[in-house]
């Protein structure tokens, strides 16, 4: 079946098995790799994108379903707020292994953009879906708060 798909902005449009996953999709007919597979059972959450803003694990949903879509992958780069969010992740330690970051990153993007200056409880509470087993999750929280406060201050900025 055809799939028109908008990932980062660029419109793709491809032929798919109707049982395909947007993971796999992701991975293996965009070559866009960032988004890891850890489980397959939407337990880990390191597949993490956004459809349509939302966050969504990529493992459940399956491409067929993202037609008509708009998706966000770890690898967009037009996002400035993603951008700052990766950056907190690396000042802040918010990553050991790294196999959990992609997830933990787009699930930051989906809680900062609604949530401009969330408390720790909100934060846990997002990353319930979300499994490190290296960070303890502390350096991850931090890195999310730094993201917060760079956002902010960025849009806050008079020229």
């Amino acid at each position: 079946m055809i799939v028109n798909i908008k990932v980062n902005g660029e419109e793709y449009k491809k032929d798919v098995e109707p049982r395909t996953l947007l993971a796999t999709f992701i991975r293996d007919d965009l070559k866009l790799t960032g988004t890891h597979i850890g489980c397959d059972t939407t337990n880990c959450g390191a597949c993490t994108v956004l459809m349509d803003g939302k966050a969504v694990k990529s493992c459940t949903v399956l491409a067929a379903q993202a037609d008509g879509h708009e998706i966000e992958t770890i690898e967009n780069e037009k996002d400035a707020d993603l951008k700052k969010i990766k950056e907190s992740f690396v000042e802040e330690n918010g990553l050991q292994c790294g196999f959990c970051t992609p997830g933990m990153i787009m699930t930051s993007l989906y809680m900062l953009r609604n949530n401009k200056k969330p408390d720790d409880d909100y934060i846990k509470s997002n990353l319930a879906g979300n499994l490190c087993r290296c960070t303890g999750y502390v350096s991850i929280i931090n890195s999310i708060k730094k993201a917060s406060e760079k956002i902010n201050t960025e849009k806050v900025r008079v020229p």
